[in-house]
């Protein structure tokens, strides 16, 4: 017999999987599956299941990226060109800008800067004037003698071409109603004798003083118009008549003057192409109502300054304008002028 402290207990059927130590009696067997590892120690399984553990791991991962990946391959490839894809392109390209049916017209706001002859009339225009005289019949100038620019005498501004800075409406009814064509402020008032420079007159200021109205040759201004008052479009002001007129009938001389910023000269503009589209206010035949009436037929002008000798003359009235502040501010010696004295002279008609 042999002794049995005598038997060698090495186990020479293998060695560990893990560390490739000797396997020994009672070593530890890990399965899986179909496949059987033989590990010689506890700690040699603990980091046996530790390594699988962290293989299965990274197979998920790649896994994973890989079935990304195919995914997205396989969706570009069946979708269409009008698709996420093409949307998200046609979001990255920028799209011009579509106008609004709804939207306001350009300009809608006020005149581009600086103003030009066309951008102040295409302004007043939309707004909601009146022409200063009731209807039924559109009175406009009824000569050439009449319209805006015609030959006068004297010095007159040169965007009125240096001749009639105005135009000269109605006269067949002396005495009739001159109404306001805007709402707006009374900005002078003239009742006392004033041959030389229009007669009985009236001004009124607009759109906070950026735009003014003037009626002349007034027979009587009406006793509550005094500088600083409320007007609003049709309010009779005063009565046709023949104040200031020297060789002509009696008329009402009109005119629209433009002040965009107090930095800016004032000057006239052709009220004439205006007048000619301006509601009527139309009494109804034996009845207290009036219609204010748009479906009347638009009046032709006569007249028409040049628009760019205009343009040229504004400018250059800018920077002298521009000029004279900048001296009165580095000389700082008189008080400002009064805002009566920054308005064009009223001037005649006739």
């Amino acid at each position: 017999m042999t002794d049995a402290n005598s038997i060698d207990t090495t186990d020479v059927r293998g060695s560990c999987t893990w560390c490739e130590g000797s396997l020994r009696p009672g070593h530890f067997v890990h399965a899986i599956g179909a496949k059987v590892h033989a590990l010689c120690s506890e700690d040699c399984l603990r980091a046996k299941l530790r390594d699988d553990a962290a293989k299965r791991s990274r197979v998920r991962r790649r896994n994973l990226k890989w079935l990304v990946v195919t995914t997205s391959l396989v969706a570009a490839c069946i979708t269409p060109h009008d698709g996420p894809l093409s949307l998200r392109r046609a979001a990255m390209t920028p799209k011009p800008p579509t106008q609004s049916p709804d939207a306001p017209l350009p300009g809608a706001f006020g005149p581009e800067w600086p103003p030009s002859e066309e951008s102040l009339l295409e302004d007043l225009g939309r707004d909601a004037w009146l022409h200063p005289l009731a209807g039924p019949f559109r009175r406009m100038p009824a000569r050439d003698s009449r319209v805006f620019g015609a030959e006068r005498a004297g010095d007159r501004p040169i965007e009125c071409r240096k001749g009639h800075c105005g135009v000269d409406l109605g006269g067949e009814i002396w005495g009739e109603q001159v109404r306001a064509a805007h709402d707006g402020i009374v900005d002078r008032v003239q009742r006392g004798a004033n041959d030389a420079h229009g007669g009985h007159y009236v001004r009124i200021a607009h759109h906070n003083g950026t735009v003014f109205t003037q009626y002349f040759h007034l027979a009587a201004v009406a006793r509550w118009v005094e500088p600083g008052v409320h007007v609003k479009a049709g309010d009779v002001i005063g009565l046709l008549g023949d104040t200031g007129v020297k060789e002509s009938t009696a008329h009402l001389h009109f005119t629209v003057s433009v002040r965009p910023a107090s930095t800016l000269a004032e000057y006239y503009v052709d009220p004439e192409p205006l007048i000619a589209l301006w509601p009527l206010r139309i009494p109804l035949p034996s009845s207290p109502v009036v219609l204010v009436s748009t479906e009347g037929p638009p009046g032709v002008p006569l007249g028409g300054a040049p628009v760019g000798a205009v343009r040229a003359h504004v400018v250059a009235k800018r920077k002298a304008t521009r000029a004279a502040a900048k001296s009165e501010e580095r000389e700082a010696t008189e008080a400002p002028a009064a805002a009566a004295d920054d308005a064009p002279a009223a001037e005649s008609s006739e």
